[in-house]
């Protein structure tokens, strides 16, 4: 991963072979981040997306792999939960060519090219609490 940062915008590369969330809590650690918005696009051949069963309130994996995907859209934010980075992204990827899309919660993209992430820093700070309720890791403030 290569990146800059300019006030409170980074401009990152995610390079093939790196793992796309472990990239990014690893920049979060680095550069301090309490707060962030994150989006971007690139391409992965393996991918495991998550789907949240709200009634079971379990997430339901499904892991892409052995084809080029491209990861049209990823977005989501950082925020820290017991002092420690924690990522919500999500992502939708596709391959035209086989006519397949797929969304969900983006648990590991694997760069098959490159990866092009803006993380927009926020100054403050949003905790994360586990609501028994809905079974997710919701923001505190």
């Amino acid at each position: 991963m290569d990146y800059r940062r300019f006030g409170n915008r980074i401009v990152a590369r995610i390079d093939r072979g790196e793992e796309l969330c472990a990239s990014v809590l690893e920049l979060a650690e680095r550069e301090n981040i309490r707060l962030a918005g994150v989006y971007g696009l690139g391409a992965s051949d393996d991918v495991t997306l998550g789907v949240f069963d709200t009634s079971a309130k379990v997430y339901n994996r499904e892991h892409y792999t052995g084809t080029a995907y491209e990861l049209g859209s990823v977005t989501g934010n950082l925020s820290r939960q017991d002092g420690a980075p924690y990522l919500h992204l999500h992502a939708v990827i596709g391959n035209p060519a086989k006519g397949e899309c797929h969304a969900g919660h983006l648990n590991s993209a694997v760069i098959s090219a490159t990866c092009e992430l803006i993380i927009d820093v926020i100054d403050g700070e949003a905790g994360r609490r586990f609501s028994e309720e809905v079974g997710l890791n919701l923001y505190e403030f």
